[in-house]
């Protein structure tokens, strides 16, 4: 988590961790889904250092490996042109935060 004054996280813990997800992504698009054990599901925070969630979103509906695994985006801004522009790229879910308990079990449906 980033703060504006000296808080718990830092940039380069970011971008260590940009740099981790763009690897997996790029090993995932070279591995058929089967074999990437484990996920059913992507969650993912619309803002994030290096990459928006609409670009990450892209990267895995790109992948041969990733393309069908459902992507649910969250945000605590209400932007509809950013919204659509996610569930026109293949976003199953675009959650606005704080979630609802509501939001949380429509995930089990997805």
């Amino acid at each position: 988590m980033l703060s504006s004054g000296g808080g718990s996280g830092s940039c380069s813990k970011d971008m260590a961790v940009a740099s981790l997800i763009g690897n997996w992504l790029r090993d995932c698009s070279r591995t058929p889904l089967a074999k990437v054990s484990g996920v059913n599901m992507i969650i993912t925070d619309y803002c994030m250092p290096g990459m928006t969630g609409y670009e990450l979103l892209k990267k895995i509906k790109e992948s041969s490996g990733l393309k069908e695994v459902p992507v649910v985006i969250m945000s605590s801004e209400n932007i509809p042109t950013r919204i659509s522009q996610c569930m026109e790229e293949g976003a199953k879910m675009f959650m606005l935060k704080p979630l609802k308990r509501s939001d949380v079990k429509q995930l089990n449906g997805t």
